[in-house]
């Protein structure tokens, strides 16, 4: 399929396009800003499909909005129509297309009305979104998206500003606008049809700025926001993808003693801690019970003996293991146990820690095994 997109230098069309390129049944026709609109009947007549994304939001002059939105998508429609050929076509609408005070969103509500006119008057499919405010990679900031500019600004080490933290915002993620697209080629048919990004996140300006900080503040404190689904997933995403270079990695602290080095990497409000920690030959790590906290243990090199007992009945265990087999070694509560380099070499543990270390509530006994 030879899809057209419009608008593909933009910041939804560069996800468009990148993701259009991992698929090796489609091709790609783009136009762009800088294209003569001599170029568009002509690659309209090469297209299977259109999405047509190309517009004006922020142009310097008010008249710009017709002649970007409005003009632009009815000559996309009379290339379609000329064609003589179905052509099923994407449009990128905005929630602003209702509000008809907005001077952008008359332009949206033409454009809608223009792919509308075609479907009515050929049949041809159509699908028209209203999508509301959109972020993810490569948004532009200080822009049309506070979520770009609290990113791009708390990345950079720069100021933000709040007008009124209980303004509420209507949010969709670029990578499900995207597949939504995608999914809409398999589903068109003749005539018009209005569909919408799922899912559409809400959150006040307060909460999006608190929120986005807290991304920066885990490089310090290690406790890790809940990153792995939903709206903070795609914050997170969007918020790392703004970081320059130069801050790529980070430093942890490093504590040292006689025995090797012990070192926290990532911590979780509710699911532990991660760390790992080294042993010299010879040297005997831990020493201790717990009542309730768990750990699991992981030789990443070396060789190691676990020895346990348990404090009430004095049974003992051992469990010899190495860095050559993937095994992990779990802590029981009322079970005394330490962790003996028995090789040659430095040892390297992998640890999680069921909960963060508390220095008030260690619940970490010393107890020899």
């Amino acid at each position: 399929m030879r899809v057209l997109v419009t608008g593909s230098r933009g910041f939804v069309g560069k996800n468009l396009i990148v993701r259009l390129g991992e698929i090796s049944s489609f091709d790609i026709l783009r136009f762009d800003r800088d294209d003569s609109m001599s170029t568009l009947a002509a690659k309209v007549s090469q297209a299977d499909a259109a999405v047509h994304l190309a517009g004006e939001n922020r142009p310097k002059d008010v008249a710009d909005f017709i002649q970007g939105n409005a003009e632009l998508t009815k000559a996309l429609c009379a290339a379609i129509q000329v064609s003589g050929r179905s052509i099923p076509l994407i449009l990128a609408s905005s929630i602003q297309a209702e509000l008809s005070n907005n001077p952008y969103g008359q332009s949206k509500r033409a454009a809608e009305l223009a792919v509308e006119q075609l479907a009515l008057q050929t049949g041809n499919p159509v699908k028209i979104y209203r999508l509301p405010n959109v972020f993810g990679k490569w948004c532009k900031p200080n822009y049309n998206s506070v979520v770009a500019t609290f990113c791009h600004n708390i990345a950079h080490d720069l100021p933000i500003q709040i007008n009124d933290a209980s303004t509420r915002l209507r949010l969709v993620y670029v990578d499900d606008v995207v597949s939504e697209f995608l999914r809409a080629f398999d589903t068109m048919s003749n005539g018009v049809r209005w569909d919408e990004v799922a899912p559409e996140y809400t959150i006040t300006l307060g909460e999006l700025a608190l929120q986005i900080k807290s991304f920066k503040n885990c490089r310090s404190n290690l406790v890790s926001e809940r990153v792995g689904t939903g709206l903070v997933r795609a914050l997170y995403a969007t918020y790392i993808s703004f970081l320059p270079p130069s801050k790529f990695a980070y430093d942890l602290p490093r504590f040292t003693d006689e025995r090797g080095v012990f070192i926290e990497m990532l911590k979780t409000p509710d699911c532990g801690q991660f760390s790992y920690f080294t042993a010299h030959p010879g040297v005997t790590r831990g020493g201790h019970y717990h009542h309730s906290k768990t750990e699991k243990f992981l030789v990443i090199k070396g060789a190691a003996r676990f020895g346990f007992r348990h404090i009430m009945t004095n049974e003992t265990y051992e469990v010899l293991t190495s860095g050559e087999v993937p095994q992990v070694v779990e802590t029981v509560p009322g079970w005394a146990h330490d962790i003996t380099n028995v090789g040659k070499d430095d040892m390297v543990v992998m640890l999680w820690a069921n909960e963060i270390f508390d220095h008030d509530r260690t619940d970490t006994i010393r107890c020899k095994v």
